[in-house]
């Protein structure tokens, strides 16, 4: 069962680093490349959509990532997992104070109300985003780590 929980665990993560990734060097290339209303309008809509399911993704990351250390406590591997749920804890935590409030503002914008800094604040969500996605990575090479 414990093999289960850490594959399980592994996949999950690592498909959210996938995700996170595809964000930072595909999507927002994509949309920053389409003109000022069409790029600001992708933006707001694909944060809504992964504004709604990324939180629980992070959550479930993170609960997994416990659960795993908690029931493999004597195994070999479980101080790597222990870290990779504390780098799972920061990327909460950045995400939550960073983050997430940017996305809130952004999702709600339209051309005819966004602020007049709408792109720095979307290249600051960015520079933020790319720093969580090393801290996910990381958390997730040591989960893969730890199953060896």
């Amino acid at each position: 069962m414990l093999n289960a929980l850490e594959v399980i665990t592994t996949v999950v993560v690592g498909v959210m680093v996938g995700v996170e990734f595809s964000v930072a060097f595909v999507m927002n290339r994509i949309l920053n490349a389409l003109p000022e209303d069409s790029a600001q309008l992708g933006h707001a809509h694909g944060g809504r959509m992964l504004g709604a399911v990324m939180p629980v993704w992070y959550i479930g990351s993170l609960v997994l990532a416990g659960v795993w250390a908690a029931a493999g406590w004597q195994n070999h591997g479980t101080g790597l997992v222990v870290t990779a749920g504390a780098l799972l804890i920061l990327s909460v935590v950045m995400s939550v104070l960073l983050l997430v409030p940017i996305n809130n503002r952004n999702k709600t914008w339209t051309p005819d109300n966004r602020p007049a800094d709408w792109k720095q604040q979307l290249n600051r969500w960015e520079r933020f985003h790319y720093v969580r996605l090393a801290v996910i990575l990381a958390a997730f090479a040591l989960l893969v780590t730890a199953l060896t």
